[in-house]
């Protein structure tokens, strides 16, 4: 059975825990307590690399970090990434998209703002986020003008993948209300048959109102 190192609040295990129930895969879960340092273990570091969550163990002990590369993995064959050469390179796109302009910003961001560290950054980097993270969500705005989803006409991981960040923006600090497309997307989302509506707070971890290790 297929492992899932993952951290509740991490919103990049969510992209994971929502394939796989769209995929009605079993999985077996072991949490990582990051914020204690259990990402920086000999152990784990040898499953992800960054010591981040989320990780997946294979049955044959093989391993496989990053949220996106998983998500590539598991969708292979399946309806969530396209057989069409182009089709799946617009999916890649969109998934590089992500990491690059949305987790890194608007991710960042609301970790910060939900666990209180938000006051301990430099106000210049804050700000520089906020603006990345609006000219970001511009782009998504702009692109869902021509289509229903991200990488075209067909709900796939990069819908998944982008959810995972976008969808909690107000959470970061940046409100919504000026993306009426991206609002009407985020509906779309959370009607799929599947969809994993729950998700969980940092606080629940009282240990990650602290930096991480």
């Amino acid at each position: 059975m297929l492992t899932l190192f993952d951290y509740l609040p991490s919103q990049n295990a969510w992209k994971v825990r929502q394939l796989l129930q769209h995929l009605q895969q079993p999985y077996r879960t072991v949490p990582v307590s990051i914020f204690e340092g259990a990402g920086q273990t000999e152990a784990f570091l040898r499953i992800s690399p960054t010591g981040t969550v989320p990780a997946i163990e294979l049955d044959d002990g093989r391993v496989l970090a990053e949220s996106n590369a998983i998500l590539a993995f598991l969708a292979e064959g399946t309806a969530y990434l396209p057989d069409d050469r182009y089709a799946r390179a617009v999916v890649q796109q969109w998934l590089s998209f992500e990491q690059e302009r949305v987790e890194s910003v608007i991710g960042a961001l609301r970790h910060w703002r939900l666990t209180g560290k938000l006051a301990r950054r430099p106000m210049a980097t804050v700000e520089a986020k906020q603006r990345a993270a609006r000219r970001s969500l511009d782009i998504l705005e702009r692109s869902l003008s021509t289509r229903a989803f991200v990488a075209g006409d067909v709900y796939s991981i990069a819908d998944i993948s982008l959810f995972a960040y976008v969808s909690r923006a107000d959470e970061a600090g940046i409100s919504l209300a000026a993306y009426p497309r991206l609002g009407s997307w985020i509906a779309t989302v959370e009607a799929q048959p599947g969809f994993l509506a729950t998700m969980h707070s940092y606080a629940i971890d009282p240990h990650s109102c602290g930096e991480l290790h």
